[in-house]
């Protein structure tokens, strides 16, 4: 009698023959109605209240410091809104800021409210946005040091996803109804006290208008704080991984890496033995030396400064991160064979420095000259840095003190006043020697001002103009100006 077909799950009869497994039901999920749905995605994991508290309150944040810097930074020129902004912004970035690079960044801003020179502002904003952004991520390794650097800019749009999905999620309680409460008593009553008394009308525009500032500018600058905000926060809820130690490398044994080391110590030292000479000649060397011009004397010891230094860097980095550090004998020609290549470096570089000393005597100060004597310096100081580490056989502060000593080397040059330099030096070479490029003169900004006010009335020139900005733009090199005699709108030199 034949055998009945099994039921199935289904309740229906199995149709398959015997001895043949049976096929596998495939289940089909549908997507909710209203949701998105990717096939073969695995499903996003809600986010929690804390989460999306955390994210509602970072775009208050970011809101904020959009509309201060909207409201503060000064569109046509450096004042003290830049150091204002920057003290709101990374006040409202957290709790979790490192202090020593979020104060270098306060300062290196601050130069704005002190010194009018373009190009310094320039250099030192920049430098202050990767200060700001190391403050946020900090950094120990070269890896974490070069993503931490440029980590907030670079995820600013990345930020903007992440805090409008904490707005949705938080949008039926928190701060949402009372800002926009907020927002709309505002707009209704502080138009009508202004219409009300010409004196308040007067103090609200001069507090919230900028006189002639391109609606395009107040937005980007405000859109850039709000978006660098909220990098921050998205940056600070995240597991920072660009630190994470690398792989153990395999050691080198001291002969594989003594034996070129210590021929590249050997050439260098035949070569600044031989080269004493060219490298500390000075006056006489060029004077007796055929075809040799001060600028091709200066230029040449600057490429020498800087392929040195990048081959010693680069040289040391290895040595440091291969050699074999396993016995006394090791370690000790570790210490002596870097050291030398740091100490010979170091000649070159004191050779360098004093190259350029004597072609600025010579054709005078300009602010590209005074720019590479500062770099000159600052590649001096990092060969003593890693002298320092090679010393001590450590070198895991070694990157962060390279980066800091060049912020630091920046904010010396801002302190320096270099506009002022250069006019100084010119007009000393005048008294000296009855020479002066007056047209380089005249571009120089107002800082070097006391200084040309020292020329014979027939060489100054008064060609900066009346600057009249409200208080974000006030600067105090502008403002000493304005106050002496032969000030804007006087010029009476």
């Amino acid at each position: 009698m034949p055998e009945e077909p099994e039921p199935s799950a289904g309740g229906k009869p199995r149709n398959t023959p015997p001895g043949k497994p049976e096929p596998t039901a495939v289940t089909t999920v549908e997507p909710s109605p209203g949701k998105h749905f990717t096939p073969g995605a695995p499903p996003r994991r809600p986010l929690t209240p804390e989460d999306g508290a955390r994210r509602a309150k970072a775009v208050l944040a970011a809101l904020t410091a959009a509309v201060v810097a909207a409201v503060v930074v000064p569109h046509e020129t450096h004042g003290v809104g830049w150091p204002i902004a920057a003290v709101v912004v990374l006040a409202l970035v957290g709790r979790r800021v490192r202090v020593g690079w979020a104060a270098l960044s306060v300062l290196l801003a601050s130069v704005a409210a002190f010194r009018a020179s373009g190009w310094l502002f320039a250099l030192c904003l920049v430098t202050g946005l990767v200060t700001a952004s190391l403050a946020v991520t900090g950094g120990r390794t070269v890896r974490g040091l070069l993503w931490g650097s440029f980590a907030v800019p670079a995820t600013s749009l990345v930020a903007l996803p992440w805090g409008a999905s904490g707005v949705a999620a938080h949008r039926a309680g928190g701060w949402v109804r009372p800002v926009v409460l907020t927002c709309v008593v505002l707009l209704v009553f502080l138009p009508l006290l202004a219409s009300a008394d010409e004196a308040f009308a007067d103090l609200v525009l001069s507090v919230l208008s900028q006189p002639g500032a391109p609606a395009p500018v107040t937005a980007f600058f405000g859109a850039a704080a709000g978006a660098g905000v909220l990098a921050a926060r998205r940056l600070q809820a995240l597991p920072n991984t660009s630190d994470r130690p690398l792989d153990p490398a395999r050691p080198v044994a001291r002969r594989d890496w003594a034996l070129p080391v210590g021929a590249l110590v050997a050439l260098f030292t035949a070569f600044v033995a031989v080269q004493l000479r060219t490298l500390f000649g000075g006056d006489r060397h060029v004077q007796v030396t055929a075809d040799l011009t001060y600028a091709d004397y200066a230029r040449g010891g600057f490429g020498q400064l800087v392929v040195v230094t990048l081959l010693t860097l680069g040289v040391l980095g290895a040595v440091s991160r291969f050699a074999s550090r396993a016995t006394g004998r090791d370690r000790v020609w570790l210490r002596a064979l870097p050291g030398a290549l740091c100490a010979l470096t170091l000649v070159i570089v004191a050779s360098a420095v004093h190259r350029m000393w004597l072609y600025q005597r010579a054709y005078g100060f300009t602010e590209q000259r005074v720019l590479a004597l500062a770099a000159e310096l600052w590649l001096g100081l990092v060969c003593l840095v890693v002298l320092a580490a090679g010393v001590r056989l450590s070198a895991a502060w070694l990157p962060r003190a390279v980066v800091a000593t060049a912020a630091g080397a920046v904010l010396a040059l801002a302190v320096a006043n270099p506009d002022l330099l250069v006019a100084e030096a010119n007009v000393a070479r005048y008294e000296a020697t009855g020479r002066i490029d007056q047209p380089y003169l005249t571009t120089l900004s107002v800082d070097a001002a006391p200084a040309l006010a020292r020329l014979p009335k027939e060489l100054r020139v008064c060609h900066w103009p009346d600057r009249r900005q409200r208080w974000t733009g006030w600067n105090l090199a502008w403002a000493r100006w304005a106050d002496e005699p032969w000030g804007a709108g006087r010029c009476r030199w």
